[in-house]
């Protein structure tokens, strides 16, 4: 049977073999490409054996580092096992468009997205605080080298930015982290169910600015713009996509849980924070010039939205943002791939010289509008149903905020129009208008449509996967939410 240990080991293995084996270009990049499916294929398994209301299952907990009660504990609940699908399924996607790009050493890039992948299913699978740490952390490792290698013109800066934000914030969680474990009543252990309760303010807070810089949240954001404009598009679409809910998921998943009587003090605080960077995020993203600005600045708008739905600590706000991180996942790395497509054939993302590329090519704008249609949370879309969640727990909390939500929808209504017209409805112009692009097609369509079928599905039925993680998502914010009197 395959267990969650199997599931993380298989694409760190594969990125090693791909490291150390000479393989040719277009080999390695199928060889990665193959693990990826298989990896998805497990996971799809382990969505089909799961069960809702069991908590945390397909744990494995075994010593690790046994003098300093460090134990590889892991298992997953609804909540941690909708990230783990969502990132599977965006690291495929992500090689499949690499491969097709036909990137310069392939099997380093390859190898590293997969490394990256799992790093991700440690953070979203570990229930000790030293693994948990690892994977927060080492995944950020092959992202860089997938920058500042593949980057573009200024990926030295934007790696810069990313390494002064992100430190900063490892090395607070780090020593919040040595606290809980080294000063646990019964000799150093680091699980999580032992730190419950315990540490102080500054704890709570050493982790939160952790959290904060990786969502991204206002105002710790300053590295987003830099590395999804440098970032290759691929590597743009898992740092939009999943590196981001890292940090989202942490809040729900370890800090509310670890801190209640903390979380439910400061909740205004994040809040308020929420509020703000949804809605300037929002109205910086409408006045971009380029596709990847506007992702870039939306991204930050929508996580904003869903630290404020969990911080709500109400069921409808944590089920919700549990729901919005996936959809958010899935449109923002979609989106992130036709604007590398756009690059590509263009050779330019800049709406000046882009415009009526709808014309002639009717599978672009077929997957332009659907994106730009969830994007925009038209009822009867997947997005839609997170949004309103969301909304209605902003409602409950008090009216004005729910008032203030609204709003933040509308400006992301009018952003998302913008990016749709500027590609698809505008006089034909610049590069577009005089290299007269072919359709989207081949590689880098079968690389955008899984993300969009899914959307789909889930717009179809999204009980799929609000009845798997509804119970997960009660059981996290529980203890927060009784202390807040919710």
């Amino acid at each position: 049977m395959i267990t969650i240990s199997i599931l993380i080991a298989v694409p760190a293995i594969a990125a090693v073999v791909l490291l150390v084996v000479p393989f040719a270009r277009q080999a390695a990049g199928y060889l990665a490409l193959l693990v990826s499916l298989a990896v998805l294929g497990g996971v799809i398994g382990f969505i089909y054996r799961f069960e809702p209301s069991a908590g945390y299952q397909f744990a494995d907990n075994v010593s690790w580092i046994e003098p300093l009660g460090v134990r590889w504990h892991v298992a997953v609940n609804g909540v941690s096992l909708a990230m783990i699908a969502v990132t599977a399924l965006i690291t495929t996607c992500a090689l499949g468009f690499a491969l097709w790009a036909k990137r310069d050493r392939s099997h380093a890039s390859a190898a590293l997205i997969l490394m990256t992948e799992a790093f991700l299913f440690l953070v979203f699978a570990a229930r000790d605080l030293f693994a948990f740490y690892v994977g927060f952390e080492g995944m950020l490792i092959p992202l860089l080298v997938l920058l500042v290698v593949w980057g573009g013109a200024g990926r030295k800066f934007a790696t810069l930015q990313v390494i002064a934000y992100t430190a900063f914030g490892a090395l607070l969680m780090l020593l919040g982290i040595l606290y809980l474990g080294l000063t646990a009543p019964n000799g150093p252990n680091f699980d999580m169910a032992a730190a419950i309760g315990r540490g102080g303010d500054w704890v709570f807070f050493a982790f939160a600015i952790a959290f904060a810089i990786k969502s991204p949240l206002f105002p710790l954001h300053g590295w987003v713009l830099p590395a999804y404009r440098e970032a290759s598009p691929e590597v743009a679409a898992v740092l939009s996509g999943v590196a981001s809910k890292a940090g989202a998921f942490a809040f729900l998943a370890v800090l509310v849980p670890l801190f209640p009587a903390q979380a439910a003090t400061y909740a205004w605080v994040f809040i308020a924070l929420g509020t703000i960077g949804f809605l300037w995020g929002s109205l910086l993203a409408f006045r971009q010039r380029d596709g990847r600005g506007v992702v870039a600045y939306s991204s930050i708008a929508q996580m904003s939205f869903i630290v404020l739905g969990i911080f709500l600590l109400s069921d409808r706000g944590a089920t919700g943002a549990t729901f919005q991180m996936v959809n958010h996942a899935l449109v923002s790395a979609a989106l992130f791939l036709v604007v590398g497509w756009l690059e590509t054939q263009v050779g330019s993302g800049s709406f000046s010289q882009l415009g009526g590329l709808a014309r002639r090519r009717p599978v672009l704008a077929t997957v332009s509008i659907i994106l730009g249609m969830a994007a925009l949370a038209v009822p009867g879309s997947s997005v839609f149903a997170s949004e309103f969640l969301i909304m209605l727990g902003a409602f409950e909390y008090h009216w004005w905020l729910g008032v203030i939500v609204s709003l933040g929808v509308v400006l992301a209504a009018m952003y998302m129009l913008r990016w749709i017209s500027a590609i698809l409805h505008d006089r034909e112009s610049g590069l577009a208008g005089t290299l007269n692009p072919l359709d989207l097609k081949q590689g880098a369509l079968m690389a955008i449509l899984p993300l969009v079928l899914v959307l789909i599905g889930l717009s179809i039925v999204p009980a799929q996967l609000t009845d798997r993680v509804d119970a997960s998502a009660q059981a996290l914010m529980s203890a927060a939410a009784e202390e807040a009197g919710r």
